[in-house]
């Protein structure tokens, strides 16, 4: 969901191009055609962001876990080293045809690599160091992916976590549910944890950029 008024939105989306391709509009087009929950895309601008941040990063890897259908690792890849790779991992097969096709058809078959499986069990296994870790996976896991990515962060290196507003829920006051008590958890985590600092965007669902200082 897009907490900015649509019109302010759509005018944001005309005056940006950054990665904005044919491709990633076919992309777009199909995801809402053919795949279930599509609001689970990042979009144009939040896909702009995300090129835009690589691009100044210039990361040699990156770690994506939640995959969707591919617009956000096409996008972050955009900012690549030469020899730079993206991993991906998502639980969802189906969706791995498509994500290929597209990636294919970026001309990022060679910088993208796709991991089916549950993360949780797929990030100690990965022997690596990431420049960039982008999370926008299954909520209740958010800390917990944190910590695990952690230690294979560089310092100086980045955590992106998505749909940390939750639809602006976890500002509103009271007793919250649990999914918006889970992300006003982890913002809170991400906020009291003396390694890193962070700013959360009001950009789209919410994004928070994490910066790791130390160990």
């Amino acid at each position: 969901m897009d907490l900015l008024p649509e019109k302010i939105s759509t005018y944001a989306e005309q005056h940006s191009n950054v990665c904005k391709s044919p491709i990633l509009d076919e992309l777009e087009r199909k995801t809402h055609l053919e795949v279930l929950l599509p609001q689970m895309l990042s979009g144009q601008l939040q896909g702009d962001f995300l090129a835009f941040f690589t691009r100044l990063q210039k990361p040699s890897c990156i770690l994506e876990i939640g995959t969707y259908t591919g617009y956000s690792a096409i996008c972050m890849a955009q900012g690549l080293t030469e020899n730079g790779k993206l991993h991906t991992i998502d639980v969802d097969e189906e969706r791995q045809d498509l994500v290929t096709e597209f990636v294919e058809k970026a001309g990022l078959g060679d910088k993208i690599v796709q991991y089916i499986g549950k993360a949780i069990e797929l990030i100690p296994t990965m022997d690596m160091e990431f420049d960039l870790v982008f999370i926008d996976a299954d909520k209740a896991n958010y800390i917990n992916y944190y910590e695990l990515v952690f230690p294979k962060l560089k310092k100086g290196g980045y955590i992106i976590a998505d749909n940390v507003l939750w639809s602006g829920r976890v500002a509103e006051p009271g007793k919250k549910d649990k999914r918006t008590q889970i992300l006003d958890d982890f913002n809170k985590h991400a906020l009291n944890d003396a390694r890193v600092k962070n700013l959360l965007l009001p950009l789209r669902d919410g994004l928070m950029l994490i910066e790791k200082i130390s160990d």
